[in-house]
Parts: C-alpha cells; structure tokens; sequence
C-alpha cells in the first residue's frame, strides 16, 4: 500500500512539475492568448490521440450524461487556461502562478457539494496557508495596476479551475486520464477554432517549439497525470499537494526569464511549499 501511495505521489508530483512550465512558456509565447490555447489543444489532442492510441485505451464516452460533463468541465478548462494566460501576460510569472493557487482554498470550500465528503478543517488551514502565503508576495492593491488585475484574473482563472476538477472526479474513477485530456483538448479545439479568424496569428511560426513544448509537456503529459490523480487522491488533496507548482514555475522562470524573486516570493513560497509537505504526510496516513 505504502509503495502504490508513494508511487501516485511521484506521478502526481512530476505532472506538477510538468505543468508548472506554463508559467514561463504563457509568459514568453508572443501570441493572442485565445489562440496560444487553441494551438495549446490542437497540438495537445494530437499527442494525446497518438498516445491513447499506443497504450490502447478505450475513447468511447459511455453514457449523454458523461459527455455533457466532460463538455461542460472542458469549457471550464478553457475558461481557466485562458484567465490564467491573462494573468501572466499583466503581472509576473510569481504572481500570474501564485494567483491561481487560490484554487486549494476554492476547492476545499465546495468539494462538499459535489461529493459526499465533509468539509475538512485541516484542509481549510493548510489552504488557509496557501492564501497567506500568496497575501504576502502580492503587491500594494491598486485597482489601477496590471499586477493587481493579472492577480484577479489568477483568482478567476482558480475558480474555473475548481470547478472543472471537481467536474471531473467522479469521470476520473471511470476514464483514463490521458483519454479525458484528449476529450477535453478536441472539444476546446473546435470551441476556440473562431479566435483563428479574428486575432493575428501572423508569426505563429517562430512560436512553433515552444507552442509544441507547452501542447506536448504541460498539456498532454502533465495533465494526463494531474487528473488520473483524483482516483487515489480527494481533489481537495491533489490540489494542496500541487500547491508546489507556483514554486517550480519561480525556478523556471529565473533561469529562462531573468525574473528575480523578492524576499516576499521566498516568503510566501515557503509557506506554499510547507502546505505541500503536510498535505503529502497526511495523505500518506490514510
């Protein structure tokens, strides 16, 4: 039990990882944001297909019910790539990051009223934590400010992201996780197709390697194992332990981006990074 449990949390920590380089690559793509996810999802579908297809998973959506789900959970995800995108075009990688990771907190909140789950007052202090945490790295508020309007895209972008986790756990237990992504990918492929049409796309080939990068490493590869987490973790769960992306997203961002952490990204990382240390302890006990 001991060797499945910390094989999970291996999977889901390397698909955190894996996801916490959107920060720097949203940053870094010179592209409209709607259609930086359109060829986010193309590309990731295609991967996706390829890959399902390979391990020979089985694509059939079983029931109405369960497409109307992974449809509405899809937009939802669209909603939070393109909000989180926003995001880390007005502010930094840090805040654009941090922003979002008001989602623990969100999700702790209302996991009760999509599953039969009680409200759990650790979870509300561990994201209580996260939250001091991203208090503290934010800048004086100035409704005037891009950083100040790129954290409040973070936190709607954290919303929608809540949702669509929480959407997605019972699907989680029945789908394979790759197959669900690639569900989700195709159906905001052909959502998203307008913004082709209506924004310039006209230097999309000097974006193509980092395009490919985000579609195949922090789309089709990160998420697959971000959302086959919800079968062994409570979303509650998977959502405090990947707290730690914001972290690695920082990192990255340094190397890549020149952006220079504060003393308050150390701060307010480090509170981040403690929530993920208990929350992964506290799961291992269960």
């Amino acid at each position: 039990m001991k060797n499945q449990h910390n094989n999970q949390l291996l999977q889901l920590t390397i698909g955190t990882v894996l996801i916490s380089t959107s920060g720097a690559l949203g940053k870094f793509i010179s592209m409209p944001t709607e259609v930086i996810i359109w060829w986010r999802c193309a590309l990731g579908a295609i991967f996706l297909f390829l890959f399902c297809k390979y391990k020979k998973f089985n694509l059939k959506i079983h029931s109405k019910k369960d497409f109307s789900t992974i449809l509405f959970s899809s937009v939802l995800l669209g909603l939070h790539w393109i909000t989180y995108f926003y995001a880390l075009k007005l502010s930094n990688v840090a805040l654009g990051m941090l922003s979002i990771f008001t989602f623990p907190v969100i999700t702790a909140f209302i996991e009760p009223l999509f599953t039969k789950t009680k409200l759990n007052s650790m979870h509300i202090v561990l994201a209580l934590m996260v939250l001091l945490g991203i208090y503290i790295l934010a800048p004086e508020f100035n409704f005037q400010s891009n950083q100040v309007k790129g954290i409040l895209f973070g936190i709607l972008s954290a919303f929608f992201f809540a949702l669509r986790n929480l959407m997605l756990k019972k699907s989680a237990a029945i789908y394979n996780g790759s197959a669900l992504m690639l569900y989700q990918t195709f159906l905001l492929t052909i959502l998203l197709l307008p913004f082709l049409f209506i924004k310039d796309t006209s230097n999309i080939t000097t974006q193509y390697p980092y395009i490919i990068l985000l579609a195949l490493v922090t789309t089709a590869i990160g998420h697959s194992l971000f959302v086959s987490s919800f079968k062994y973790f409570s979303v509650s769960t998977a959502s405090i332990i990947a707290s730690a992306q914001p972290i690695y997203g920082i990192i990255i961002a340094f190397f890549f981006l020149n952006e220079i952490p504060t003393l308050n990204t150390y701060i307010g990382g480090t509170l981040i990074l403690a929530t993920v240390i208990i929350e992964s302890l506290r799961s291992r006990k269960k």
